[in-house]
């Protein structure tokens, strides 16, 4: 996030000095993407793959600091909660096979951190959430002891005043309180990088936004939470409940900061760094050594340390990022994909959405007035509650307004241009049917992740298991068929 966090008090102070800085940033960083040239450069892609530690008996193992320890490897770093783990994957250019590349690599990464973890009776599970959480894992004990995620806890407990309440429908509606951030590290993501010349950021950051609902609905991955049946993408509503310091009974709501967004993009990347900057108040207000002007007039690439910061702490769906490597560029992180199933379900999911932005990013001009920034918004929830069942709002063919339409049936239509943009970022022609294969075979066999572990719970409990020994075999049974390494429409579901 451009600073080390060491402490988790500050005064008001530097508040005041942090703001005044990242409006000094943003200036700079407009200027610096209105030079001709700035930031072009190779397509790539990196991403962020976020596991949970399980012990034995399929609950969490508190031990990801101990694992740490040992470990060499820059890559793997912690989380939020002591039974996560992150892993950051080496960027690729976005040419010939970039998600075999990465497939790779996230196959080695697992396994070895598979070897790691035994030493301590754990394993790695790359899952949305886990169904075995109870509430005893929302602690803050619970939380990695570093200032970085204890400031960040105290920091949103003032600003809220009290406990986060946490409330879900759906089959079996959840309603419980957390008086910490614990409760975030319920999630575990796989976030995809994208890096993107500024000439074509509105566009393809725009598609993104539009086609995200779509790749949502077949990626889902998480139905459970304590026990309960929620959305298939339980992650979403979590997230923005459990960092929500807005009073619930504000006459004028001010905005979540985990957004879907508040409108179409219209001419630069900088809106979204403005928006960060007006709409919402520092966290975390770490002050650096640089002054990003005098970097800049003197012809070098400024850090933007405490922009990139702020940006750091508010949790878009799809966020902007401002990198200073390789003479500054900016990326699209897309933070809606759960982990898992299997290494070969996320590379699919990420080159499923890649391929239908970049692809449908010449067709904006006629898709976008006929998709209110509103319906976008609406097709993300509903996606994420309903899952591959989910019906959203598509632009109708020949200049029509939208009509409510099956995410399968959409999908399906739009493949060919995932294929489009796929080829036209250079990629080969084996890896593009690769990664879209196990999409398709996903919507042939009506199968995602959140749909096999709800069959599985059904099937379980069918068997006379009680609710919580119904969810440690689904968790037991999830394990077999990951480590089998193939795509979730193959998975057995016999008990």
């Amino acid at each position: 996030m451009g600073l080390s966090i060491d402490r988790d008090n500050f005064s008001a102070q530097e508040y005041e000095e942090f703001s005044r800085r990242t409006r000094t940033s943003l200036r700079v960083l407009d200027e610096m993407l209105n030079t001709p040239g700035f930031g072009c450069g190779q397509s790539s892609f990196g991403a962020e793959l976020e596991v949970y530690l399980v012990d034995e008996q399929g609950k969490p193992a508190w031990v990801a600091e101990q694992l740490l320890a040992t470990n060499n490897d820059g890559r793997l770093t912690h989380e939020l909660n002591q039974y996560n783990l992150e892993y950051n994957l080496s960027p690729v250019n976005a040419v010939g096979e970039p998600f075999v590349v990465m497939a790779n690599e996230m196959s080695g990464a697992l396994a070895e951190l598979t070897k790691k973890a035994a030493k301590f009776a754990a394993r790695p599970v790359p899952i949305g959430i886990l169904p075995t959480l109870t509430n005893s894992d929302f602690d803050p004990t619970a939380i990695t002891d570093r200032p970085r995620y204890q400031a960040l806890s105290k920091r949103l407990l003032h600003l809220r005043g009290g406990a986060f309440n946490i409330r879900i429908d759906g089959p079996e509606p959840l309603a419980f309180s957390s008086n910490d951030v614990s409760v975030e590290g319920a999630n575990t993501s796989f976030q995809v990088h994208w890096r993107v010349n500024p000439d074509e950021f509105v566009d393809v950051f725009n598609a993104v936004q539009l086609v995200t609902p779509l790749v949502l609905s077949l990626a889902s991955n998480s139905p459970t939470l304590l026990g309960h049946l929620l959305w298939d993408e339980t992650r979403i509503a979590v997230f923005k409940q459990s960092v929500d310091y807005r009073q619930d009974d504000e006459k004028w709501r001010i905005p979540t900061r985990v957004p879907f967004g508040f409108g179409w993009l219209r001419k630069s990347a900088i809106e979204l760094f403005r928006q960060s900057v007006a709409l919402y108040p520092p966290l975390l207000p770490v002050l650096g050594e640089e002054d990003c002007e005098a970097v800049w007039r003197s012809g070098g690439i400024p850090e933007l340390q405490e922009l990139r910061l702020h940006q750091g702490a508010i949790w878009p769906w799809n966020r902007a990022i401002y990198d200073p490597a390789d003479g500054g560029h900016l990326r699209i992180e897309m933070r809606s994909l759960p982990a898992g199933p299997t290494v070969q379900d996320m590379t699919a999911n990420a080159a499923l959405a890649i391929g239908l932005a970049y692809g449908l990013r010449g067709s904006l001009e006629e898709l976008l007035p006929a998709m209110p920034f509103r319906y976008a918004e609406q097709n993300f929830y509903r996606a994420a509650r309903y899952g591959l069942d989910a019906t959203i709002l598509w632009p109708r063919g020949n200049h029509g307004g939208p009509e409510e339409k099956s995410v399968l049936d959409i999908t399906l239509q739009l493949l060919p241009f995932a294929e489009l943009g796929l080829q036209e970022l250079g990629l080969a022609e084996t890896e593009i049917h690769r990664q879209l294969d196990v999409i398709r075979g996903r919507m042939e066999a009506k199968q995602s992740g959140a749909r096999w572990q709800r069959n599985m719970l059904i099937a379980y409990e069918k068997h006379g298991l009680s609710r919580n020994e119904a969810l440690v075999e689904v968790l037991s049974a999830y394990q077999r068929e990951c480590a089998s390494g193939v795509p979730v429409s193959e998975w057995s579901e016999q008990i």
